[in-house]
């Protein structure tokens, strides 16, 4: 696998709610706005083989472009993180933090739906004070978050990606793409 920018990976465990706190200058160098519309993007990693759901996260697009990545192993270093939420999110590390998760024995469905400006600032407000969620509680806590935003609350709360990303499809215009790769585990 290659290294976007350079940065080493660092794979850590599935969380156990650690708190993580990078400084604030380190936030602020990464900061990343979106010039497009503002998103909510639901990431669902299944297995290749069940087709179960292994880890949600979500992209948000709001002020600034950052990923709830609940529970989520993804480390880099030029990709600080504060309790879940990881900063600096453009399409490169998007597209980075994707691979990291395709291989041969998972997939990442992306479900993007867009959103007013009010909606995506408190999708970050919620995810920044979130905390940092301890293991087998990322679709919990995305699920959480997505319920207290407006036109969000049929998605109901669930400790299953893939009962959550099946939810997130019945919401009117959502985007769905499939990313797969062969690289082995």
């Amino acid at each position: 696998r290659s290294f976007i920018l350079g940065a080493p990976l660092a794979l850590a465990s599935c969380g156990n709610g650690v708190v993580v706190w990078a400084p604030d200058d380190v936030v602020n160098a990464v900061v990343y706005q979106g010039t497009g519309p503002k998103s909510l993007t639901l990431m669902t990693m299944r297995n290749v083989g069940s087709g179960r759901g292994a880890h949600t996260s979500l992209l948000i697009d709001a002020s600034q472009r950052v990923l709830f990545d609940p529970a989520g192993s993804f480390v880099s270093a030029a990709v600080p993180e504060r309790n879940d939420v990881l900063f600096g999110m453009s399409p490169q590390i998007e597209a980075y933090y994707i691979g990291y998760h395709a291989r041969e024995t998972y997939y990442v469905e992306t479900q993007k739906i867009f959103v007013s400006p009010e909606v995506a600032e408190a999708a970050l407000r919620l995810a920044l004070a979130n905390g940092a969620v301890p293991k087998a509680a990322c679709a919990k806590a995305t699920s959480g978050i997505l319920r207290q935003l407006p036109g969000f609350e049929s998605v109901g709360s669930t400790y299953f990606p893939v009962t959550l990303r099946d939810r997130f499809e019945t919401l009117p215009d959502v985007t769905l793409t499939v990313y797969r790769e062969d690289d082995a585990d």
